[in-house]
């Protein structure tokens, strides 16, 4: 309840039954708009993985996963938090090719997050990946994705707003991309907090690719957390988007170019995770035997809650909220599912 902000005369653009109709066009028009731009052929994912694997997404390393114990063959899974490695193991075992790829619908649960306006303990986003050569591991290659990621956003959005005038009364997305560093970002506002230097340069330029997430700054500090064993810290970066309704940045997806077996071997040590070294996932990975990758997650809720002007993430998904919540989102005219 803590986090929660109510936007001042906050009214929803769309009723219940309307906003379920264009949630469902959302995802309909989006996929088959992202599918196009990257190459992606849809397949099957998991809800949980075992333990022992390595394969499950440690995020910023300090979440704990759902958990449970399986009578019959004797294990120990876990719910996924995201399918960061689980997809470039499929990549090699579906046998995919260089500039193709995958994408699947990813649910999770993530029980320790801090609920508020864009946080939930349900997590629904598309995960995707993609097969790339030696010579695209570079900060151009990765910019490019992103741009074509942004293009087919807009593109759906443009869509939706055709066919649900109404939306018009939300600010559209801006097109233009600006791409700069968390060094960059830090260089310029050295006294705001990570989060604040995001919600001024995303105030400033409207939409924006923040690349470099991981390792420490001239500061001594990340950015953000990011797990040393997908993302290579120096390939990587959110999407983010000036959210009019809340007055803030709003980070859409999180992607990057995965590590290298190189990058990996630095990565581990310097995180403190070499212990990591000895599961299936990251021996073969170090081994050369998995295929180099461009990969992220792009969340689907949040999507939807972006295009169109909602105020609360759960105004586009069901979930668990506390009762001051949602007495307070009642009160304010929030409807949440």
């Amino acid at each position: 309840m803590s986090k929660l902000y109510l936007p001042e005369g906050y009214a929803p653009a769309l009723s219940l039954y309307e906003t379920q109709k264009a949630i469902g066009l959302i995802k309909r028009i989006f996929e088959d708009t992202l599918c196009g731009a990257l190459n992606l052929r849809r397949v099957s994912a998991p809800l949980f993985v075992e333990a022992s694997t390595g394969l499950n997404d440690d995020l910023n390393g300090v979440e704990r996963p759902v958990d449970f114990e399986i009578r019959d063959t004797a294990t120990h899974a876990q719910v996924v938090h995201s399918l960061a490695k689980w997809k470039r193991l499929a990549l090699h075992q579906y046998g995919f090719a260089p500039d193709t790829g995958l994408y699947t619908d990813m649910n999770a649960i993530r029980r320790d997050e801090e609920l508020d306006n864009l946080h939930s303990i349900y997590v629904d986003q598309w995960d995707w990946e993609k097969i790339i050569t030696a010579d695209q591991r570079t900060q151009a290659y990765l910019r490019q994705v992103a741009g074509q990621i942004v293009q087919a956003i807009i593109s759906t959005e443009t869509t939706l707003r055709a066919m649900f005038p109404v939306l018009e009364r939300v600010p559209a997305l801006r097109r233009e991309v600006t791409f700069l560093t968390t060094q960059e970002l830090e260089d310029r506002w050295p006294d705001l907090t990570p989060k604040q230097r995001e919600d001024a340069i995303c105030k400033e330029a409207g939409t924006v690719f923040l690349m470099q997430i991981g390792a420490p700054l001239k500061s001594g500090k990340p950015h953000d957390g990011r797990a040393p064993d997908y993302d290579d810290w120096q390939l990587n970066g959110d999407l983010l988007f000036w959210n009019e309704t809340l007055g803030k940045a709003f980070e859409v997806s999180s992607m990057g170019i995965r590590v290298s077996p190189e990058s990996l071997d630095k990565q581990l040590t310097a995180a403190g995770c070499d212990a990591r070294r000895s599961l299936p996932f990251h021996k073969a990975l170090l081994a050369g035997e998995l295929p180099l990758t461009i990969g992220g997650g792009i969340g689907q809720s949040r999507l939807c809650m972006l295009l169109l002007g909602c105020a609360h993430i759960g105004e586009v998904q069901s979930s668990v909220w506390d009762a001051a919540t949602l007495a307070a989102c009642r009160k304010a005219g929030i409807p949440i599912l």
